[in-house]
């Protein structure tokens, strides 16, 4: 069934799939731009091509699903032992739902049941305020959950310092099994952060995201570039998850998309 989301006032939530954009950009030839970019310019041609007539996922009137049909990245029974699984998946609001569904939402695209790790970089902190353990647990508590009923092997945090991991380390009954550092912050690992790792068994690895990978507002700003005559300003962006699909015997990226959710603000 479709609907014109122009006329259509119980969809509620809305959900994109970039498709693979390591073959993209192998077709256009160019190297992709920041991580902001590449997922805002993604959204915004996804919202282009279907602003008109949107599938409704089926079983759930109130979703929009606007990802491109053939853009499967779905995996194969036959090659699921071949390659590993990893997402980051960037939460723009708190809640523990949004863990959920965004991890639904990955194993269903990709023909899965379980990623093999999930690395979580929480909402932003208040301007000057730094993370705490208050400010993780219940993200850190949902992605447990995830792991007791196998849909994530490992899971991971992003920007810690030592005293925080330590902290989260020392109170989660899943342990972190990776930390990532942002290169920009720092060229060389913090030595007690390395001391730590090391004595923990967890994994130190570097990203070069930004703080914040999509805003509310650049989300709104690329639904009304896209879809025009879209009430943007009604649309709050909720979560964004980025996979990557290695094959491990050589190492290389099969495929990378992006997955996105919104949610339309209660009037």
């Amino acid at each position: 069934s479709f609907h014109n989301i122009n006329d259509d006032n119980i969809i509620t939530t809305l959900r994109l799939h970039t498709g693979n954009l390591v073959n993209r950009s192998r077709l256009k030839k160019k190297c992709p731009g920041s991580p902001s970019e590449e997922v805002r310019e993604e959204s915004q041609k996804n919202l282009l091509s279907h602003y008109l007539t949107f599938p409704v996922e089926q079983g759930f009137p109130d979703t929009l699903d606007c990802s491109i049909p053939e853009a499967t990245d779905a995996i194969t029974p036959e090659e699921r032992d071949e390659v590993k699984i990893s997402a980051k998946l960037f939460l723009c609001e708190s809640g523990q739902s949004a863990i959920r569904d965004a991890v639904e939402m990955a194993c269903q695209t990709l023909a899965v049941s379980q990623l093999d790790s999930v690395i979580i970089a929480p909402p932003g902190t208040v301007e000057g305020d730094s993370q705490s353990l208050a400010h993780l647990q219940l993200a850190w508590e949902e992605l447990e959950t995830l792991v007791r009923k196998q849909k994530i092997a490992a899971i991971g945090t992003s920007d810690l310092d030592k005293e925080l991991l330590e902290q989260l380390y020392n109170w989660a009954q899943v342990k972190p099994s990776s930390n990532q550092v942002n290169l920009a912050s720092c060229c060389v690992m913090p030595p007690d952060l390395t001391a730590f790792a090391k004595e923990f068994d967890i994994q130190l690895l570097t990203h070069s995201d930004p703080k914040e990978l999509m805003s509310t507002a650049t989300f709104q700003e690329a639904m009304q570039e896209g879809a025009s005559g879209l009430t943007a300003t009604e649309w709050r962006l909720e979560w964004v998850l980025r996979y990557s699909v290695i094959v491990k015997s050589r190492g290389i990226i099969k495929s990378k998309g992006y997955l996105v959710s919104a949610r339309r603000a209660s009037p």
